[in-house]
This record gives C-alpha cells, structure tokens and sequence, in this order.
C-alpha cells in the first residue's frame, strides 16, 4: 500500500462528523432515488419518466450554478449542510404520500434538486478547508469508498424492501437518514466563518463562475469532469427500465465497481502515475456499456456495470488537478461548480437516455450513451494534447495556472488559513 494513511484523516477535528453526515446522506440519497424510480415506473410504464425521476433533481443543478453557487465559500458550512439534509427530509416525506400526483413527484424533485445545488460546493470546500493539502485527493478517495458501500448497501437493502413492501416505506425510510445526516452535521461540525466575505448572490456566482472558465487547462478539466461521467450515468438511469426485477443489483454491482476504483486510484496507485490514468479510466467507464448492444442476461449486464464503474475514479485524478489549478480562497466554489455541473449533466443523459429508450429500447439506448462518451473522451484528450497550452496540461500546472489576478477578480474575497 502507498499513499496517506486513512487512519490520519480521523484525527483531523471535523472530519469525522463531516464523513458520518455524508454517509448517511448518501444512504439516504440511495434509498429514495430506487424507491422513487420504481415508483414512477410502475405508475407510468415509461422508461423516460423513470429515469428522470432518479436523477431530475440534476437538472435543477443548472440554475444553482447560476444563480445560488457563490454561497458555497459565503455561507456557514455547519447550518448550511445541515439545512439541506433537513429539507431533504422533509422532500423525502412528501415523496411518501399516498395519493401524489406524478407531476407532484416531478416538482418536488426538481426543488430537491435546487436546494442540493450548495451542497456539493459547501462540502467539498469544507473539506479541502480542514485538510492538508497532501490529504485532500486521500479524504475525497476515502469518501467515495463510503459512497459506494453505502450505494451497495442501500441498493441492495433498498431493493428488497420496495419488493417486499413498496416504495413509499422506503422513501420515509430515507426521511429519517436524511434527519440523521442534520444532526450529525449540525451537533459535530463546530461553527466555521465563510471562506469569503459578502453576500451571496447571482452577480457573485456569474463573476466567479467567469474567472474559473477563464483558463483553458481548467475549462477541459472541467468538461472531463462533467460529460464523460454524466452520459454514463444515463445508462445506469435505465437500469430500472431494462430490468425492473434486478434493478437493485446491477446498481450494487455499479457501486461495488466504483468502489474498487476509488481504493485503486486513492490508494493504491503512486503520485507520479495519477495524471496519466484519466483517460483510460474514462475510456473504462463507458466501453462495457457498448456490449449492452447484445442484450446480456443479468450476470453479464451485473459484471459489465461494475467493470465501467471502475472507471469513475478517473475524477479523483481530475478533482485534484482542478485543486492544483485554483486559488485556495476559491475552493469551495471551484468544486461546487464541478459538482453542479457533473449533476446537471446527469440529469440531462438521463432524460436523453429515456427519451432514446423510449422510441428503441434501453438496450439500444445504453448503447448509444456508451459510444457517445467513448467519443467525448477522445475528444477531450486531443484537446488537451494540441491546445496551445497543451504542454502545461500534459506536464502539470505550474503556479501561474492560477491566474495572477483571479482572486482579486472576485469581489469580497478574503484568504484564510488552515
């Protein structure tokens, strides 16, 4: 084993609770995503609306990166983490009551998908906060290891409870966890000041999200950050549709995959040779789903998702080249808008998937979001080899990657130490 020792991160004050309210938040997140997407489908038979109703709170991302993402470095972390896992209980409640129309379903969705639209920036910022900078990329590992365990164990423990009792238990199920993640959250985490100083608002956000797309080498590290990863996610977005009985289990065997890239590219492989992993990794991430084509039975399809989803841990190696490439004072930002825009792509592929599904099958529909993010990867990858500043990509960013004056570009911001 090479890297930073795991067992480190637990000693740092904070990141423990940090860690336990992400947990049980993506627990949460889990249980309600399958329980609602069954639920859609077996009230409409419709692939699209499915697929949608799993990951449409995506959508809703967009306009929080427009508009809402400067309060991600201008807002306390502590209430403001833990108030989306309150409201995200309180969605997960009215998702459970009977008699909801499917367009009640959609709106509340797409507030849940609003309101998340801070999370990702507040948590991520609060992370590279309190951690070293040579412990960030193994604290991001660490958690996306507890993501997929959790993702496997709410899957799979998801999927048996909606096929022995229905989804509704299931999605109040996840109102709890969501108030568990709250009061972790809010009883664990100490009282931070923002990184920034003002107000948030949507001038704020545009003038940020302006000086983080100004540079190139960022602008692709954010475009393979977002497409690749996002049309994949629309193939795991029919999987309900292409197997509602088994659902469950190519979810699982997708976040056991994911799982096993996190512990290869966060722990296992040297420094030197993460940069280089990127592409083959997203190359990984999308070319099973081609055999999709072909129609495999279950165990094929099981073992073909959990081999693509090896490849999602290419974004570890390009989340922590986006840290090299920003101001510290615009961290949390920087990742929020990472996260925003990942997200929002997601729920775009999986609107695109269940509309192609819709017309062929979900079959067909895999197959042509795996070709599709096979060719944007390629894509991305000559970019970044004959841009014009294509050699800083290959070999690193230097310190003027930076920008000179990008910090003083955004106004009210303010440096803090560790």
């Amino acid at each position: 084993m090479t890297g930073y020792p795991y067992r480190q991160l637990f000693r740092v004050p904070e990141f423990t609770p940090l860690f336990l309210s992400s947990a049980a938040l993506t627990a949460a997140q889990t249980v309600s995503g399958l329980a609602l997407g069954t639920l859609v489908y077996r009230a409409t038979d419709s692939p699209l609306l499915s697929a949608v109703s799993m990951f449409g709170p995506s959508l809703a991302q967009v306009v929080g990166a427009t508009f809402l993402l400067s309060g991600a470095d201008r807002l306390p972390p502590r209430a403001t983490l833990a108030g989306i896992s309150l409201a995200f209980a309180v969605a997960a409640g009215v998702l459970a009551l009977p008699g909801l129309p499917v367009w009640g379903v959609f709106a509340v969705v797409l507030v849940q998908g609003l309101i998340s639209s801070l999370g990702g920036g507040v948590r991520w910022g609060l992370l590279n906060e309190i951690l070293s900078k040579d412990g960030y990329l193994p604290g991001r590992s660490l958690f996306s290891i507890m993501s997929g365990l959790m993702q496997i164990t709410g899957y799979a423990t998801g999927g048996a409870l909606v096929t022995a009792l229905s989804p509704r238990p299931v999605l109040l199920l996840a109102a709890l966890l969501y108030a568990s993640a709250a009061a972790v959250a809010g009883l664990g985490l100490t009282g931070r000041a923002p990184r920034v100083s003002g107000r948030p608002s949507a001038a704020a956000t545009r003038r940020t999200n302006a000086v983080l797309w100004s540079l190139r080498p960022r602008r692709l590290t954010y475009l393979g950050l977002w497409l690749p990863n996002g049309l994949v996610v629309g193939c795991e977005a029919l999987f309900v549709s292409y197997d509602p009985g088994a659902a469950g289990t190519l979810f699982a065997c997708a976040a056991l995959g994911m799982l096993a890239g996190d512990v290869t590219v966060g722990r296992l492989l040297p420094p030197a040779l993460r940069p280089r992993t990127a592409t083959p990794l997203l190359l990984l991430l999308a070319t099973p789903y081609a055999f999709f084509a072909l129609h495999p039975a279950l165990p094929l399809a099981a073992l073909c998702a959990g081999l693509a989803s090896v490849g999602f841990g290419a974004s570890l190696v390009q989340q922590e080249r986006l840290m090299a490439l920003t101001p510290p004072e615009l961290s949390g930002h920087a990742l929020g808008l990472h996260s925003a825009g990942m997200l929002t792509m997601q729920g775009v592929s999986a609107a695109l998937a269940g509309t192609i599904a819709q017309l062929t099958s979900p079959a067909t529909a895999m197959t042509v979001m795996a070709v599709a993010s096979i060719t944007v990867t390629t894509a991305l990858a000559l970019a970044a080899r004959t841009g014009p500043e294509g050699r800083t990509a290959a070999h690193g960013p230097t310190a003027a990657a930076h920008g000179p004056t990008a910090a003083g570009q955004v106004s009210g911001v303010r440096r803090r130490g560790r």
